[in-house]
């Protein structure tokens, strides 16, 4: 959220994980289209606490425990969207979209431009991000730029409790296919080491929030700092660090990578002139680069010095958590880059 939010008297806070479940069954209680289809979503009520309560509420016709295979389930989905549903469907770690991905690609980002429009997919595909806690190479990545790569879909990814439950009412009502990314470290589990600043006030209330829109949630006019997920909650670390020596970055949480919000991004730099791009996917071929490619194409004029990505290396994600650590983005990593940029030497602190 911005640097405007008001201060609530009473806040209510909810963690990502509740804040999703709460916008699945608003929407479950309005539309009897829409239902819950996944590993371990029933009676568990998620992996990661996305859909508890929900079995108890609606009964297991509308949240439905599938077996183990991805395909199935996910192209079950495919077809009940083009008949007229909504389904809401969990990929448990994003890691396992390469059993499915025919389903993924082929089928749910497709169909529409197959049928000429005939059809439309309105279908959420929920799924888990993110390393951290030494969970290996087959459970820990991001591959945002995967999803945003590829046409037909849109791509979610959000940072903080009040933007999940806007992302995730807004997926369901939409009439394309919407990929809602969330990363495990900020969905309040805390086995998993949850970011605390991801838990915020969530209104009671139903609301959107526009796909496709990304949000300043610091001001500032030394540099841009933009990310996504928990990237955003490192920008933010290292922006107040900053701060502390006199250098005042600005955060871009993009919120949404398709669409992208470029016209947010333009212009924070063109008020800055300097740009460090934060996130956990890979470093070539992903969203820093296309982030850096958005400002560059547009006035490379405006830049004071040349743009900086700071991404996972193009390695798999160790299990070992010191050479997992030793990979992953970081406050860190972003002052040491914003210190560079500016042509300071400060000695690092741990953030």
């Amino acid at each position: 959220m911005s640097d405007a939010t008001p201060v609530r008297k009473n806040e209510r806070k909810l963690t990502i994980a509740r804040a999703m479940a709460e916008a699945v069954a608003q929407e479950m209680r309005v539309d009897p289209t829409v239902f819950v289809m996944g590993e371990d979503i029933g009676e568990l009520g998620g992996v990661y606490g996305n859909t508890r309560g929900l079995l108890a509420e609606f009964g297991a016709e509308r949240v439905r425990d599938t077996p183990i295979s991805e395909t199935a389930f996910i192209g079950a989905a495919v077809g009940a969207a083009q008949d007229g549903m909504r389904p809401v469907v969990e990929l448990m770690f994003v890691d396992f979209f390469g059993v499915c991905f025919d389903a993924i690609y082929n089928l749910m980002a497709k169909n529409i431009y197959f049928s000429g429009g005939t059809f439309k997919v309105p279908m959420v595909l929920m799924t888990s991000t993110g390393g951290g806690y030494s969970d290996g190479g087959q459970h820990s990545q991001c591959v945002y730029g995967t999803f945003a790569h590829l046409p037909g879909m849109k791509v979610v990814a959000p940072s903080n409790a009040y933007d999940a439950k806007g992302l995730m009412t807004a997926a369901i009502r939409d009439d394309n296919p919407v990929v809602f990314m969330y990363h495990k470290g900020l969905q309040g589990m805390g086995w998993l080491g949850t970011e605390p600043a991801a838990t915020v006030h969530v209104p009671e209330e139903s609301y959107t929030i526009e796909i496709g829109s990304a949000a300043v949630v610091r001001s500032g006019r030394d540099l841009t700092i933009v990310s996504l997920g928990i990237g955003v909650h490192h920008a933010l670390k290292a922006a107040q660090r900053l701060s502390e020596r006199g250098i005042e970055a600005e955060v871009v949480d993009i919120r949404s990578l398709v669409p992208l919000d470029r016209a947010t991004i333009r212009a924070s730099v063109a008020k800055t002139g300097r740009l460090i791009v934060v996130d956990e996917d890979y470093h070539s071929y992903g969203v820093t680069g296309e982030i850096i490619a958005t400002v560059v194409e547009h006035d490379l004029s405006v830049l004071k010095a040349p743009p900086v990505r700071i991404a996972f290396p193009d390695v798999p994600i160790p299990f070992a958590r010191v050479m997992e650590q030793f990979c992953l983005p970081n406050p860190d990593k972003i002052v040491a880059a914003a210190e560079t940029m500016l042509g300071r030497d400060v000695a690092l602190t741990n953030p």
